[in-house]
């Protein structure tokens, strides 16, 4: 936490304010927050646990400008961040979205190479060495065929975002939910692959713990099998297709049954080979 403070203060662009939310209860943070004196930093601490939608949409609630980003407690801006986003802000003012480049850092820092991480670079992600905006079917297609966006590093319109919201019964695939949606009403986004962010990925995550579990790919199913009838209406039939699929999923399922059985996690090895293998039907 104390890192990703630190990496927006280390900003090129001074031009900021960071807001704090914190949804825990760990001892010293409020302490530590208390020793900063920069007026462009804020904190404050729930007084009770609002869970990750909840502390979303809180923070949506406090925002005083027109973009945002919302960043994630162990992540790291490089300094040429907000130098980078406003660039492409002023070539494409109207976008949504941006999403610059990223790289991946373990627990420690060091950058790594993951296979999901790979896979969403060489074979999810629009290649491009070039700055462009994306928007409609297109989008839609290659987010649904495999989810390579980088949450916390995306920066956001705020009008957007609000109109849109945060769903409150998704958690794991929150992003890409909130992406679709806007994507529906019109909106684009603008890739950039100048890496300027760093994304912390964890053994030990909500995400990653439900991924061994195979519980997170419960709400992944029910989620892909719902927007392929909202692409068929919207008239998206490829779209739709590409979600009735859901094949990156089960692809995904697929290489994390080696962990489930290592550990004797029956109800991981069962959730994980339905989703693998199973028909395309909705959990309850």
């Amino acid at each position: 936490m104390q890192a990703a403070v630190r990496s927006v203060l280390a900003q090129t662009d001074s031009d900021w304010r960071l807001t704090v939310v914190d949804d825990g209860v760990a001892p010293g943070v409020p302490e530590w927050f208390a020793t900063i004196t920069d007026e462009r930093v804020r904190y404050q601490r729930n007084e009770q646990n609002l869970g990750v939608t909840g502390n979303y949409k809180k923070c949506i609630g406090l925002v005083e400008f027109d973009h945002v980003v919302m960043m994630g407690t162990d992540d790291i801006m490089l300094p040429n961040y907000l130098e980078c986003v406003r660039s492409v802000l002023a070539e494409y003012p109207d976008v949504a979205m941006i999403q610059p480049g990223v790289e991946v850092i373990d627990g420690n820092g060091e950058v790594v190479r993951t296979l999901v991480d790979e896979a969403k670079r060489r074979l999810y992600a629009p290649r491009t060495q070039t700055r462009r905006v994306m928007a409609g079917e297109e989008l839609a297609k290659s987010l649904l065929r495999g989810n390579w966006l980088y949450f916390p590093s995306i920066c956001w319109r705020v009008d957007a975002l609000r109109d849109v919201g945060f769903r409150s019964d998704l958690e794991v695939i929150q992003d890409l939910a909130l992406v679709i949606d806007l994507l529906q009403r019109g909106d684009s986004m603008a890739i950039d692959p100048v890496v300027c962010f760093q994304y912390r990925r964890h053994t030990i995550s909500i995400s990653a713990t439900g991924a061994v579990a195979g519980t997170r790919f419960t709400e992944a199913r029910n989620y892909f099998l719902d927007v392929a009838d909202r692409m068929d209406s919207h008239g998206w039939p490829k779209a739709a297709r590409i979600a009735r699929r859901y094949m990156s999923s089960r692809i995904h399922a697929v290489t994390l049954l080696p962990a489930a059985i290592r550990a004797r996690h029956r109800a991981g090895v069962v959730n994980l080979s339905r989703h693998a293998f199973g028909p395309s039907r909705r959990s309850f």
